[in-house]
């Protein structure tokens, strides 16, 4: 039905690994990595490997955390602006090996119901500069929809927030929508979503749970994809190593995300680890 994908946040792109995405069926990566091991990637070598191995290089997640170094929200001009020129060094680099989908977070958090208007604010002139920086380069920037008190945490405010250039699209986050349902979320924004983030919750909090441990209901997802025709990857953003809350029995191999894929997409419930 879609390509398996991965987002390398729990691994290293090294080569040998992308043997191992190779031989496991997933064809995709988004780079994703700790904040400072951006500065490190070799992209040349990276571009080599998708190559080599046939993993396809699907998207790049700008870094986001500290909230300190990194905010397109904040209230702190001299921030925004150093996020910007710093995600515009990132999407200049890879862009330049192909990859055309940057996925960006709106803001960090905590934020209080007192600064929401004016943190919007600022993220949307933010959101449009990048928009057209990518545009320069080939490439669209996808706003993730996140959590708890963070801009971007309901449908509504996503197109609010995406509204502030006509060429930003959405990166559908199925384990951060506390403040709404992902079947709103998905209705609302339609062929705005170019990308997804795929992982299970207890719908409390985010957990990035391998789908089957949580309480998303995976039918009703994969019919509405279908419904708006997305046309992506199916992107699992989920850890290797056993989370805390969770009892497995092992680690989680390549195999594992292509086998629970499968299975979602034959329509049945994925085995439990």
């Amino acid at each position: 039905m879609y390509k398996v994908g991965l987002s390398s946040s729990g691994f290293a792109l090294s080569e040998e690994n992308f043997k191992k995405l190779e031989r496991s069926g997933v064809s995709a990566v988004e780079v994703s990595m700790p904040s400072e091991l951006y500065g490190s990637i070799n992209y040349h070598e990276l571009a080599e490997l998708s190559a080599r191995y046939s993993v396809e290089l699907w998207s790049y997640h700008l870094p986001f955390w500290p909230f300190t170094q990194f905010d397109l929200s904040s209230t702190n001009g001299e921030l925004r602006k150093s996020t910007v020129e710093y995600y515009t060094q990132l999407i200049e680099k890879a862009a330049d090996m192909g990859i055309d989908k940057f996925i960006v977070h709106p803001s960090g958090e905590p934020i209080g119901d007192d600064m929401r208007e004016e943190r919007i604010k600022c993220s949307m002139q933010s959101l449009n500069a990048l928009a057209e920086i990518a545009h320069q380069h080939g490439a669209v920037i996808a706003v993730e929809d996140l959590p708890r008190t963070c801009l971007g945490n309901t449908a509504d405010e996503i197109r609010r927030l995406i509204s502030a250039n006509d060429k930003l699209r959405v990166c559908f986050d199925t384990n951060h929508l506390l403040c709404d349902t992902n079947m709103n979320f998905m209705e609302k924004l339609g062929n705005k979503i170019i990308t997804i983030h795929v992982s299970d919750y207890d719908l409390i909090d985010e957990k990035h749970w391998l789908p089957g441990e949580g309480l998303v209901n995976w039918s009703d997802i994969l019919t509405m994809l279908q419904k708006i025709n997305y046309n992506g990857v199916w992107m699992y953003e989920i850890g290797l190593s056993n989370p805390k809350m969770l009892t497995r029995s092992r680690d989680l191999t390549f195999e594992d995300f292509v086998e629970n894929a499968n299975a979602l997409f034959a329509g049945k419930q994925p085995k439990r680890i």
